[in-house]
């Protein structure tokens, strides 16, 4: 009896120690991860957001790789908007006026891509007192010059067609928005992405493209279900967000009602996520508490949880707005010094590419 309580006293010592060489090898691992900057957007700061001038800014000014946000259109094409809405960047609501749903938004699914791309696009603004007031007043001034919404194969064209004209290779970021709203249209968005993905060249693990979504169950699935069976295994990004946003919808009864995040935050949260996906995105300040202050830097342990279980870390949004850097930053350049530096992250989303890609190549 003895000898059998010892041996099983042993193994359990190995299996400890086996998984703790694992976790330690995932960290050191992380340590080689080549630290980028992902063009949120495009060239945001400086051009409309997802517009082709932005895009082509954002890969002159360095960017390792450029965010598509993509939605579904009512036949089935995909295009590239941050908002399965189209009236807070086009004049949709001047051309189409009875096209507005109950909750008087222009949806993107309720219109072809021919109507889509008859609307001027511009860059984002709200409806304040029966007016339009731009949401970043310092940036590009809206309604000047033309911008127009373009596919998301359009986009890749020329991404892949800059990389063969300038010998560079700068890699995609695409989003799947909201597959939750899309399939209770009946659309199946996550489809269709993979499959512009694998026509042109993005099947693997090595090729420059992360796919990111905040939908759990959608990330899930597509580890699961879908790469499998397109023969598909490229690197899976979990998006996290507060559960009080609604940036994920669950239908129980008909009815759609939050997904909770909660989970993500918990001890096993990241040990979980690392079961599907290789990398999370969360909300900068995830990793460094809002309270924080230059003398006290509050840095939670998602990075730290994150890495031992091999993922990426690639949190968004670093902005030089009035007002968007943090008070625990002196400006922009310390702000990416302690994410980077202090905090660890693997890279960021950035409105303002050229400032992050001279930062890291100081």
């Amino acid at each position: 009896m003895k000898k059998i309580i010892g041996l099983l006293v042993m193994l359990a010592f190995v299996g400890c120690s086996t998984t703790s060489v694992v976790k330690e090898k995932k960290v050191e691992d992380m340590k080689s991860v080549k630290k980028i900057v992902v063009a949120h957007r495009g060239a945001s700061g400086y051009l409309p957001e997802h517009s082709m001038a932005a895009k082509s800014m954002a890969y002159a000014m360095g960017a390792d790789y450029i965010e598509q946000d993509v939605v579904m259109t009512k036949d089935n094409e995909l295009v590239v908007l941050h908002d399965h809405y189209l009236d807070r960047v086009t004049n949709v609501a001047k051309v189409y006026p009875d096209r507005k749903r109950e909750d008087g938004r222009y949806y993107a699914i309720d219109f072809t891509l021919k109507e889509i791309k008859s609307l001027k696009m511009t860059e984002g603004f709200n409806i304040k007192d029966g007016k339009e007031v731009a949401g970043f007043p310092e940036r590009f001034p809206i309604w000047k010059s033309d911008f127009k919404v373009h596919t998301f194969a359009e986009e890749i064209e020329l991404i892949q067609g800059l990389n063969k004209s300038t010998g560079k290779n700068i890699g995609i970021y695409p989003e799947i928005k909201a597959p939750w709203f899309h399939r209770h249209e009946g659309k199946d968005i996550s489809v269709e992405v993979l499959k512009v993905l694998k026509k042109y060249g993005y099947t693997k693990k090595s090729d420059l493209v992360y796919l990111q979504c905040f939908d759990p169950n959608e990330v899930m699935r597509l580890k699961e279900e879908l790469l499998p069976k397109y023969g598909m295994d490229v690197k899976l990004v979990q998006l996290i967000a507060e559960t009080s946003w609604n940036e994920t919808m669950i239908y129980i009864d008909g009815k759609a009602v939050p997904y909770s995040y909660d989970w993500m935050f918990e001890d096993k949260g990241m040990e979980k996520i690392s079961q599907y996906a290789d990398g999370i995105g969360p909300w900068k300040p995830m990793l460094v508490k809002e309270e924080s202050t230059r003398d006290n830097l509050i840095i939670t342990n998602m990075v730290v949880d994150a890495h031992r279980y091999g993922m990426e870390v690639h949190p968004y949004t670093f902005r030089l707005d009035e007002g968007r850097i943090p008070a625990y930053a002196t400006d922009f350049e310390d702000m990416l010094d302690i994410f980077y530096n202090k905090v660890g992250v693997d890279g960021v989303f950035t409105d303002f590419t050229d400032r992050a890609v001279n930062f890291l190549n100081r």
